[in-house]
């Protein structure tokens, strides 16, 4: 276990292509697979790789994402001794990158006792292992490792993330930008293993210097002063950085191969429960292939579809390759293909809304159609 290790969460992230699900959340607290929110991933990964000490770095309109953590109970993080921190920087007209963050709480760092960091933010979605990265990191001796994943469908997948150009000793070389002209590329997980002295060091650089946006610009443009290499991750991963990457990644989990990879084969993924009575169909419903977590109501037709708690689809209603967020009403008759709702949206009797698959429709929160 990696005792000697704590982890940093680095909420930070790039939401432009994906601001209708988060004017109101973070990028981190987007519900996804019926029941969990983006974060639960990455912040699972650290606690079953050992990590005891887990500090998360987030911004405004976190009020869902810090209801969702609370002490940090499902992750077994309510300790007395370290545990889950979280540092909200909850000012509208405050904004913070990374550096700066860390920076105003570098107090946190240095009463820390481990001497190693796992730094990462939370939009890749995958379950990974970091004991088998350490012990590469650790066997090469270099300053940081970054995890990567080799893809063959970088026109598709993976758009605007960071690509690592590599050595055959996996040096890492430089570090682009996943544009969509080629298929085959090695992307960036954004997850950084390093020693805690290097991380404050890149802080105050960041700071004094002025010359770097955030941690991970300082780390990509000191490549040739500092000794990084990649760690290549083979199991299953996706990033949710955009309306049809997060569709995408939903829709992988109705396959039940991809889903028992993700959900349990590195540790199982934790998040908030909540106690709600199974699920009632009725005569009139006909499901398939489909997540539907707990707390609805199903009188009509749903297929190929992800439909979180409290969402009442009434008889007549079909719904076909949507994602259906908590709490919203689908009224008789109406139909939603290719469809994301988010929470508490009604769907008044009769409608009907359809999307693309590769661009779906989305209706904000507590819309009304």
């Amino acid at each position: 276990m990696l005792s000697n290790y704590m982890g940093i969460l680095n909420l930070n992230e790039n939401e432009t292509n994906i601001i209708n699900l988060t004017k109101n959340r973070p990028l981190a607290a987007i519900p996804i697979a019926a029941r969990y929110r983006i974060i639960d991933f990455t912040l699972s990964n650290m606690v079953n790789s050992g990590l005891r000490n887990i500090g998360l770095f987030t911004q405004s309109n976190s009020r869902s994402l810090v209801d969702h953590l609370g002490s940090g109970k499902p992750w077994d993080l309510d300790r007395r001794l370290n545990g889950l921190f979280v540092f909200n920087f909850g000012i509208a007209s405050l904004t913070l990158n990374d550096a700066e963050m860390l920076r105003n709480n570098m107090e946190y760092l240095y009463r820390s006792k481990e001497k190693n960091v796992i730094l990462s933010s939370s939009y890749m979605i995958g379950n990974i292992d970091y004991l088998d990265a350490v012990k590469y990191h650790e066997n090469n001796k270099q300053d940081i490792t970054v995890l990567y994943k080799y893809i063959k469908t970088g026109t598709k997948n993976f758009l605007d993330c960071d690509v690592l150009n590599i050595d055959e000793n996996n040096e890492v070389l430089s570090v682009g930008n996943n544009t969509g002209t080629y298929n085959s590329l090695n992307i960036s997980m954004e997850m950084f293993i390093m020693k805690k002295d290097l991380l404050i060091s890149l802080v105050n650089k960041c700071i004094q210097t002025g010359s770097y946006a955030t941690i991970k610009d300082a780390i990509y443009k000191n490549i040739k002063n500092l000794n990084v290499k990649a760690y290549e991750f083979k199991g299953y991963l996706q990033c949710v950085n955009s309306i049809s990457s997060y569709y995408k990644t939903n829709m992988d989990m109705l396959n039940l191969k991809t889903t028992k990879e993700l959900f349990f084969s590195n540790g199982p993924i934790y998040t908030k429960i909540k106690d709600e009575p199974p699920t009632k169909y009725s005569t009139k419903s006909k499901v398939k292939n489909s997540i539907i977590a707990d707390g609805c109501i199903i009188d009509g037709t749903i297929e190929n579809s992800i439909i979180s708690r409290g969402v009442v689809v009434r008889s007549g209603a079909e719904i076909k390759n949507s994602i259906i967020l908590q709490n919203c009403e689908i009224r008789e008759n109406s139909k939603l293909f290719n469809v994301i709702l988010d929470k508490n949206v009604i769907i008044y009797k009769g409608n009907h809304l359809k999307g693309d698959v590769d661009f779906p429709l989305v209706i904000e929160k507590r819309a009304l159609f």
